[in-house]
């Protein structure tokens, strides 16, 4: 279900590159270009960050969907989509986090 919601937005956002920036916030924001997009996912990751600090549950989530929201609105002018995201998840699956942080290592 999950994946199927960021499979549609990822749809969406993709169609929003032809849209027109003055009806379409997203439209706007890929005109504007990286930095600008930059910027918002900033911006999200630090109300996130405040939000878990002040406890609210509902807040800490509106604050997290934004920032899936803009992170995905990144991949896309990045033309990347939630699929890479999911499969480089499902590769990590079932490693412990430092395993998986060895083997990053020793790819470097």
């Amino acid at each position: 279900m999950a994946d199927d919601t960021l499979l549609k937005l990822a749809e969406v956002l993709e169609s929003r590159k032809h849209a027109d920036p003055d009806t379409s916030y997203v439209a706007g924001l890929y005109q504007k270009g990286l930095d600008a997009i930059l910027k918002k996912v900033g911006e999200e990751a630090t109300e996130t960050v405040i939000a878990a600090k002040g406890g609210n549950a509902d807040q800490l989530v509106y604050e997290t969907a934004d920032l899936w929201f803009h992170s995905l609105v990144l991949l896309a002018h990045q033309g990347l989509g939630p699929a890479r995201v999911l499969a480089e998840l499902e590769r990590r699956f079932g490693l412990s986090g430092l395993e998986e942080k060895a083997r990053r290592g020793q790819a470097e």
